[in-house]
């Protein structure tokens, strides 16, 4: 694991020849996926993306703007260029996926596939699933309605304190986020995964991603709520892993 680039966790391998790019959840940072390098297989090196404003960028402003946020991790990812990247994000980390797959074709960057999980389409609201505000008491019981035990960390002072100010940022992205509609849809396959009782994210939901590519969309749900994929995380890894581009040959 490299830890020289704050924007990403990189999980070096040997003779890659694909990297996989993880996208975390609102209120999430790099370690959602901390799982994840263990169940991949040979030719796959992961990049986890850690956003600003926890863990080891505790110190550092978080954004507030969704589109600028994708525009900062696709400068970061210039610095891995020299293979394909395909795109893995849950929940709002679906929404900035698309975003920055989007930037990166239009700089001819390969991009083999997008993957998303736990979210309708950009272009679909949220609807009345919005928190009824961004205080902390709003917020937290969002957290809780959507992974339960998780919420607990925030009831400690001490905690609730390091934590809320990158949850209430990511809800702000996610409220003033409107996507414009693309000239052309991304031509880039889609797979989309999620939770069958998921009360974030409806399963009528995920057939959405299909407006937004040209080149295909497959959706894939597994038993369990916004975060099945704790529970499920080795048979959604394994699926995640049958859709990368894993080339024979010397690494590019």
């Amino acid at each position: 694991m490299d830890h020289r680039d704050p924007w990403f966790r990189r999980y070096r391998v040997d003779g890659a020849r694909v990297r996989l790019v993880c996208f975390p959840h609102a209120g999430g940072a790099a370690t959602s996926y901390l799982g994840w390098p263990q169940l991949l297989p040979e030719g796959v090196e992961m990049l986890a993306v850690q956003y600003p404003g926890r863990q080891s960028r505790i110190a550092e402003p978080c954004f507030e703007s969704l589109p600028e946020l994708a525009t900062a991790v696709t400068v970061a990812l210039k610095a891995h260029s020299d293979l394909p990247l395909t795109l893995f994000g849950h929940s709002m980390g679906s929404a900035i996926a698309y975003e920055v797959a989007r930037a990166l074709r239009q700089d001819g960057r390969e991009v083999p596939r997008l993957l998303v999980s736990g979210r309708g389409s950009p272009h679909v609201g949220y609807g009345d699933r919005r928190p009824p505000g961004l205080d902390d008491r709003s917020l937290i019981a969002v957290v809780r309605a959507l992974s339960g035990s998780d919420a607990d960390a925030y009831e400690h002072p001490e905690m609730r304190d390091l934590l809320m100010p990158s949850l209430r940022a990511d809800y702000t992205m996610l409220d003033r986020y409107r996507p414009t509609a693309p000239a052309e849809p991304l031509d880039v396959p889609v797979t989309v995964f999620g939770g069958e009782d998921d009360p974030a994210c409806p399963v009528s939901e995920l057939a959405s991603w299909a407006h937004v590519t040209s080149a295909g969309c497959e959706v894939l749900t597994y038993p369990g709520g916004h975060f099945y994929l704790r529970e499920h995380e080795r048979a959604l890894v394994a699926e995640v892993a049958r859709r990368l581009p894993v080339r024979k040959g010397p690494a590019a």
